[in-house]
């Protein structure tokens, strides 16, 4: 991967993080520096599943690809602020 390739991965991610930061309802409690690399993961999770499932090139965009990312992206950022939530005492 040359410095192309990591520069819009980090810039998708960006993109994806947020967009899966606003799909989660609620106020999240991480930060954006955890959202962006929520991003970044799920982007290239996301590329990889849509090429399996051959839909990452089309012909136009590739809305199947970005939901996909987007999707995890959000499941991402919930599990996060999930597990920094304080926990109840018993």
């Amino acid at each position: 991967m040359d410095i192309d390739g990591i520069f819009s991965a980090i810039v998708i991610g960006i993109v994806i993080g947020v967009l899966g930061r606003l799909v989660v309802p609620g106020r999240q409690r991480i930060g954006i520096l955890w959202t962006i690399l929520v991003g970044i993961v799920a982007a290239l999770i996301g590329s990889w599943i849509a090429a399996a499932f051959d839909v990452a090139d089309t012909g136009g965009v590739d809305w199947v690809e970005w939901l996909i990312q987007i999707g995890l992206a959000a499941l991402g950022v919930a599990a996060l602020d999930r597990s920094r939530r304080p926990r109840a005492r018993r």
